[in-house]
């Protein structure tokens, strides 16, 4: 009995988490219960309250070094090719890591001739990059997998002017208003910030953004956080059927340190970063492109965001289903002890999984979903079913309550690259053994397509 009990409070505990995480602050919403939500929120996870003792200090000694060619890089970033260093092999290495060495330096030279190409071919790039693409040539490589580059090499430079250029625009646009105190807006501040927008919207995300990757230095910087507030911001006003969404924050930190490190010596931007430090016209163009990627991305997961989020529960039914054809003797148990696959897989379809990997995990996981036909869709559920399927040993052995926390804190803290492609290595599996039967995404007898993925 004092077990049912247990089950019974811990389910109404995670139904109401899982409402929660998916907070909706729409213009049509402004105003409503702001009040009491400013009483429930800590005064310092508002952006206008902070102060500046919450940021990092920055040291006179600390930061990476900017790359002395960043003006040709930011006007077209094929110039990054150029620029390029091997590093020379290791002394004295076994014949496997000179292996190791010697294949690396020859994926970044395949990806270089195929970028520098008058027109890059997309079906090729894809190809390469499925199996992981190397850092150095990973902003430029992402950029035109998601259709934000062109192709053509002489469409790029004028392109990229016009893009962060209207973005710039949007930034000035939604933050003006508030900038000039007025009869109608006497506590308009000159940061543009908080008073003059919509206040339901600037809340959540002056509240989401202090607390994203907050285990990484580089989010913690003031430059870091003002400039995901402008993206998350000018996207939800862009998109008033969504609205902001909790989560969309996390998304946009692969873009972000993927094209700041294009700018750097060292690619490696979590530590020792303060992007305060740097011109501003790299923080614009960085920026800027984080928004416009980000916007490509959510493009092709817009159900995800709009009301009700019918692409998620699509998604978890999916999963559900998926995982009945793969383990039925997991999705068994998972049903026995009266676990619903919503309480757990929401936040694996609504962030991605990025809660659950490191970010530089995360990353490498993109390398394959850009590459992939609907690689943030339909292969993201595979991902999932995989991922879920890795952990069956475990979760048959355990209880309701068990089961719970221990999806909520999946032992993935160790994961390296290697283990991140053999995920995807399985996930491939089976998206090739069931893609073709959309039975497989189905409940038994079921055919309407609101069931299932399409």
């Amino acid at each position: 009995m004092r077990k049912k009990k247990t089950k019974i409070a811990m389910k109404s505990q995670l139904k109401t988490s899982d409402s929660g995480s998916a907070v909706r602050a729409n213009s049509s919403t402004l105003g409503v219960n702001l009040a009491n939500n400013r009483q429930r929120a800590n005064s310092a996870d508002i952006a206008e309250e902070r102060g500046v003792s919450m940021y990092p200090t920055t040291r006179k000694s600390e930061g990476k070094i900017l790359r002395p060619q960043y003006k040709d890089i930011l006007r077209d970033p094929a110039n990054a090719l150029n620029l390029i260093d091997h590093a020379p092999p290791p002394k004295n290495g076994s014949p496997k890591e000179v292996e190791i060495y010697s294949s690396r330096i020859s994926r970044i030279n395949k990806f270089k001739r195929l970028l520098q190409t008058s027109t890059v071919s997309l079906s090729e790039l894809r190809n390469l990059a499925w199996s992981g693409i190397p850092a150095e040539v990973r902003a430029m490589t992402w950029q035109i997998l998601l259709g934000y580059l062109p192709t053509n090499s002489e469409r790029r430079v004028s392109t990229l002017e016009r893009k962060r250029k209207e973005y710039l625009d949007g930034v000035r646009q939604a933050f003006e208003r508030s900038t000039t105190p007025s009869p109608g807006n006497p506590q308009a501040s000159s940061t543009g910030r908080g008073r003059g927008l919509d206040e339901a919207i600037w809340h959540q995300i002056s509240i989401d953004v202090p607390r994203t990757s907050p285990h990484i230095k580089l989010y913690g910087y003031e430059a870091t956080q003002r400039s995901l507030e402008r993206i998350l911001y000018v996207w939800a006003i862009r998109h008033p059927a969504s609205g902001y969404v909790q989560g969309i924050n996390d998304l946009v930190t692969p873009f972000w340190q993927v094209f700041l490190g294009m700018y750097m010596t060292d690619l490696n931007v979590e530590e020792d970063m303060d992007p305060g430090q740097l011109p501003r016209s790299v923080l614009d163009a960085v920026e800027a492109d984080s928004f416009w990627c980000l916007t490509k991305l959510l493009d092709g997961i817009q159900d995800n965001y709009i009301y009700a989020q019918p692409g998620i529960h699509r998604q978890v039914r999916a999963l559900r289903d998926l995982t009945m054809r793969i383990d039925s003797t997991l999705a068994k148990h998972l049903e026995n002890e009266g676990v619903e696959f919503m309480q757990f897989s929401f936040r694996w379809m609504n962030c991605l999984l990025m809660r659950e990997m490191s970010v530089q995990n995360t990353i490498r996981m993109w390398d394959t979903y850009m590459a992939e036909e609907q690689g943030f869709s339909r292969f993201h559920v595979y991902v999932c079913a995989a991922f879920l399927v890795k952990w069956s040993d475990q979760l048959i052995k355990m209880d309701f309550q068990e089961i719970m926390m221990f999806l909520q804190a999946l032992p993935t803290r160790d994961w390296t690259e290697k283990d991140i492609e053999l995920l995807l290595s399985e996930a491939f599996i089976w998206q090739s053994l069931f893609q073709d039967s959309r039975a497989h995404l189905r409940p038994a007898g079921d055919r309407s397509p609101e069931n299932g993925l399409q």
